[in-house]
């Protein structure tokens, strides 16, 4: 934070760590006893805005080798290990036997230094950013805790520190509460969006059609005029070839990999490329076409992605399957949506139960069934179900800007709080 340094009030120092505190002095020994028990923290376990978030209770011969670091009251844990994750935790009550990965340097702050403070000051931007900047390795970024020690970080006098402290407590209380009601919203417009599709593509969109019995129990009435049919009979699908890297090029026909099927329409993200003459040849038969289906077979399904103009004419990887309806029938906005609702995914979970394989396949499809209305009736309810959760969509979209703008306010005012930048408390 040196470049903070001019810009500091009267009375504040820009100190490096190390003069303010310790780290990692607190280690558990070699001859610690086998059934000893421990609150084993891992860097998974933190983040910058929760905190420690959860613990694993075990006993010390079954922790990790890595299981390594005291904790005490007052400590901030610094992930030293893929520091972009920025787990960082302030830890202002510790139990004796709390216990953190040797991935986190553990920062003890001295007697004459606020811990509070010292924690806010830490999980600031500014010293965010430069733990990140600093770490080296591509894949598993790292810092070594005896550079974390050397940088800077603003320190006011005593009575200062507490006072922004206690601010920042309180403040930051508020806006994560705020913010945990905003994502609670989210859940219950997520949970809103999925009844709906999963009883328009299982029940029709009028609610006073005869039902009758489905002969199945887990898919209940059905409007008596719909059809219980093997998925097979409505739809044509096909996974995409498994293609050696060998067989990739910089440009030419391209190869559609699962980062591309993200959202409601299919995109060119992440793909690799195939020289045109094989692909066309050998993996012609795989092209896209508009208005094709794709999904992922991995286990995180739940995402249906059409093909446009931008992706027609290109091949899906191993891993995605292309779905077309059948005409006369199937029709693909009523697809799409099956293809998402719990009917669907209750089916998958079921086909994997018990397997060690987390994905499905074309095998896996051909054991489905569903119940199948009109298809101009299909049309209309794929229709219906476009225009509402259009709007479900953009009222989940406002309220996920409105939680990004409270963040960026957090984490602005932190900022602004541990560098005097906030007259009321310096």
């Amino acid at each position: 934070m040196s470049e903070l340094e001019p810009k500091l009030p009267s009375g504040w120092q820009s100190r490096r760590l190390k003069y303010v505190a310790s780290y990692n002095d607190d280690v558990l020994p070699e001859t610690t006893e086998d059934f000893a028990e421990i609150e084993y923290v891992e860097i998974s376990d933190v983040s910058l805005t929760g905190g420690i978030e959860k613990t694993s209770r075990m006993f010390f011969h079954e922790a990790p080798s890595r299981a390594r670091r005291r904790i005490r009251s007052g400590d901030i844990l610094v992930s030293t290990v893929r520091t972009y994750l920025k787990a960082i935790a302030a830890v202002p009550h510790a139990d004796g036997n709390l216990v953190a990965s040797t991935g986190f340097c553990v920062v003890r702050p001295h007697e004459d230094i606020d811990s509070g403070y010292l924690g806010w000051a830490i999980k600031s931007e500014p010293f965010v950013g430069e733990v990140v900047a600093r770490s080296v390795g591509v894949s598993y970024p790292a810092i070594n805790a005896s550079e974390l020690a050397t940088l800077k970080v603003a320190l006011p006098p005593l009575q200062t520190q507490r006072r922004i402290a206690q601010f920042l407590d309180g403040r930051t209380a508020q806006i994560d509460a705020l913010i945990e009601k905003k994502r609670a919203l989210l859940d219950r417009l997520a949970e809103k969006r999925q009844a709906l599709i999963t009883r328009a593509v299982t029940k029709g969109l009028d609610p006073n059609a005869p039902m009758r019995d489905s002969g199945i129990d887990w898919l209940g009435d059905i409007p008596s005029h719909w059809e219980v049919v093997p998925l097979k009979r409505a739809v044509r699908y096909q996974e995409g070839p498994g293609i050696m890297a060998v067989d990739f090029r910089d440009e030419g026909v391209p190869l559609l990999r699962v980062a591309s099927v993200g959202g409601r329409y299919a995109t060119l993200n992440g793909v690799s490329y195939l020289e045109p003459e094989m692909a066309r040849g050998k993996w012609g038969h795989f092209l896209t076409e508009v208005g094709d289906l794709l999904i992922s077979a991995s286990a995180t399904s739940g995402i249906v992605s059409e093909v446009t103009d931008e992706t027609a004419n290109c091949i899906p990887y191993t891993g995605i399957i292309r779905v077309n309806p059948i005409e006369s029938q199937s029709e693909s906005s009523f697809l799409r949506h099956l293809l998402v609702s719990d009917v669907f995914l209750s089916q998958i979970d079921q086909l994997k139960a018990g397997s060690t394989i987390q994905h499905f396949g074309p095998y896996h499809l051909g054991l489905m069934t569903i119940a199948k209305p009109p298809t101009d009736e299909q049309r209309a309810i794929g229709d219906e179900l476009d225009r509402r959760i259009e709007e479900i969509d953009k009222n989940a979209s406002q309220m996920a800007d409105s939680i990004s703008l409270m963040q960026e306010y957090r984490a602005a005012m932190i900022t602004a709080a541990v560098t005097g930048k906030i007259a009321e408390l310096i």
